[in-house]
């Protein structure tokens, strides 16, 4: 599917997702797909691609545990040390098999956003960008900062992502578990971006 039919098509993805999705990951979905509207629309990014990734990115999430090391394994994706004692970090790949094979989206892009949502990675585009910052700063989510975050998400991207992978190392070092390095890398690239810019 290529978005352009979007206001049929995201009605479509509602409708299944309300059925698969508990009522707050629900919730949290069409949050994140309005932010990341709003924010494509700030940045001169497609808003109908925006839509489908933040509506998507989670649809991967029901997957929990051995389900989730499972399904990765039956498409094929190698999962490292850290993703296989952390399965959660695993629901945007099966997000993105997801997306492409039982929600019919086509378009590389999205489903890239939707992929990569969780970590982040060094060297994103703009709308991977957007969707990793609609998540982290949709409405529902409440912690110390988020205002401050909310505020420069629409003033520098890159800015906001330094902040957003920043809160997460330090929230994943006070419950003591396993960082991903992709989070390290895209705290990093961005903060390389910023100052290669003065």
């Amino acid at each position: 599917m290529k978005p352009g039919d979007s206001i049929m098509e995201i009605s479509r993805i509602l409708n299944k997702l309300e059925k698969v999705l508990d009522t707050n990951r629900f919730k949290h979905s069409v949050n994140v797909m309005e932010i990341a509207e709003s924010l494509a629309k700030h940045y001169g990014v497609d808003d109908d691609k925006a839509r489908l990734a933040g509506i998507l990115h989670d649809c991967g999430k029901n997957y929990k545990g051995d389900e989730a090391r499972e399904y990765v394994r039956g498409i094929g994706y190698q999962a490292d040390e850290i993703e296989i004692l952390q399965p959660k970090l695993l629901h945007g790949i099966i997000g993105e098999d997801l997306a492409r094979n039982i929600y019919g989206i086509t378009d590389e892009e999205v489903l890239s956003a939707i992929r990569w949502h969780t970590t982040g990675k060094a060297g994103m585009n703009l709308l991977e960008k957007i969707i990793y910052i609609a998540d982290y700063i949709e409405p529902l989510r409440a912690f110390e900062g988020i205002e401050n975050m909310r505020k420069i998400a629409f003033e520098d991207l890159d800015r906001c992502i330094v902040y957003c992978a920043e809160s997460t190392i330090n929230f994943i070092l006070k419950k003591g578990v396993l960082l991903h390095k992709n989070t390290v890398e895209t705290r990093n690239y961005s903060l390389m971006l910023i100052k290669n810019r003065k």
